[in-house]
C-alpha cells in the first residue's frame, strides 16, 4: 500500500495553482502496481471507482490537471516574448473570449503607454494579417463594444499639462452621465470620448472633481482604474485569481500580470496588494501555486523589486 504520506502529498502536489514536480517524480517513480492503485482508491476527488471495478480519472480532473503542468510553459513563452508580440497575442485570446475577458482588452489598451499599445497594434497586423480595431468591431457585443474599440484606437498624449476647468466640465459630465445610464456611463458617447482620448493625468483630474462614490458597471471601473490607479486594479486581478474557487479565465490573471508587470510596477503593485489584503503578494503565492510555476512567478516578483 502507498503510504498515508505519500498519499497525502501526492493530493496536495495535484492542488492549487501548478503542480509540484518534484513530489511527483521522488513519489511516483518509485511505486510498483500495488502502491499506484492504493493511491487511485485513497483519492476519491481525484478518481471514481467504475462499474468495470477499476478507478479511473475524474474526466473534469485531467482536463484541470492538464491547464495545471502548462502553467509554468505558458508564463515561460510569454516572458521571454517581446512585449509588443506578448500583448498581440494576449488580446487577440481575450477578444475571442468574449465578453468575460473585456477586462484583458481595457488593462492592455489602458496600462501601456501610447507607443507600447502603437507597438502591439503593429504586432497583431504582423501575426494576424488585420488589425485590433478590426477584430474588437466583428468579435465584441454589448454596450462595452465602442468603449472597448475607442480605447484600442488610442494614443494619448503623455505630458504634463492639465486643463482644470476642461476636466471639472468633464467630470459633470460623468457624474450627469452615471445618473442617466443608471451606472452605464460607457452607453454616454462623451464619456467614451473622454476616456478614450484624454492623458492619464487628465483624467485623473478629472476624476478629482467627481465627490461622489461611484457605482457603476465592471467596465467602466476597470477603464478608470487602469487609466488613474493600475496598481489598485492588478492587485483586485491577483486576488481573484488567487481565491477558492475562481474559475480558469479569472486564474490565468495571475500569470498575465505577474509576466506583464515584472518590469514595469510590480514594486506598487506588491505594495498596493499589501495595503489592501493585509498580506504581502509573496506570501499568498507561495500558499496557493506549487512547483516551477510558483518559481517562475516568485522570481519575476523579485526580478521586479529590483528594477522598478
Amino acid at each position: 500500500m502507498a503510504h498515508p504520506d505519500e498519499v497525502k502529498t501526492l493530493a496536495n502536489a495535484f492542488t492549487g495553482m501548478g503542480v509540484c514536480e518534484k513530489s511527483l517524480v521522488s513519489i511516483l517513480g518509485k511505486w510498483d502496481h500495488d502502491k499506484k492503485k492504493s493511491f487511485r482508491k485513497g483519492t476519491p476527488q481525484f478518481f471514481v471507482e467504475d462499474h468495470r471495478s477499476f478507478e479511473r480519472w475524474v474526466d473534469q480532473h485531467i482536463e484541470q490537471l492538464k491547464r495545471e503542468f502548462l502553467r509554468f510553459k505558458t508564463a515561460t513563452v510569454l516572458w521571454t516574448m517581446h512585449p509588443w508580440e506578448r500583448d498581440a497575442r494576449l488580446l487577440k485570446d481575450a477578444i475571442l473570449d468574449g465578453e468575460k475577458s473585456n477586462n484583458v482588452i481595457i488593462e492592455i489598451a489602458c496600462t501601456r503607454t501610447a507607443d507600447e499599445l502603437l507597438g502591439a497594434r503593429r504586432a497583431y497586423h504582423s501575426l494576424y494579417d488585420r488589425s485590433i480595431e478590426e477584430d474588437v468591431a466583428i468579435h465584441v457585443h454589448g454596450s462595452a463594444r465602442k468603449l472597448l474599440l475607442a480605447l484600442v484606437s488610442a494614443y494619448r498624449y503623455e505630458g504634463p499639462k492639465v486643463n482644470e476647468e476642461t476636466a471639472k466640465s468633464e467630470a459633470k459630465t460623468i457624474s450627469e452621465a452615471l445618473k442617466k445610464t443608471g451606472g452605464n456611463p460607457i452607453l454616454d458617447d462623451n464619456v467614451v470620448n473622454i476616456l478614450a482620448i484624454r492623458s492619464k493625468l487628465h483624467i485623473k483630474a478629472v476624476f478629482k472633481h467627481i465627490q461622489e462614490d461611484i457605482q457603476a458597471n465592471a467596465s467602466f471601473i476597470d477603464t478608470v482604474e487602469c487609466l488613474t490607479t493600475p496598481p489598485t486594479y492588478f492587485s483586485k486581478v491577483l486576488e481573484a485569481a488567487m481565491a477558492d474557487g475562481a474559475d480558469e479565465n479569472t486564474r490565468e490573471g495571475l500569470t498575465r500580470v505577474v509576466v506583464t508587470r515584472a518590469d514595469v510596477d510590480m514594486k506598487s503593485i506588491e505594495e498596493e496588494y499589501h495595503s489592501k489584503y493585509g498580506v504581502t503578494l509573496t506570501q499568498r503565492i507561495e500558499a496557493t501555486t506549487n512547483g516551477n510555476f510558483k518559481d517562475i512567478l516568485l522570481t519575476l516578483i523579485a526580478r521586479g523589486e529590483e528594477t522598478n
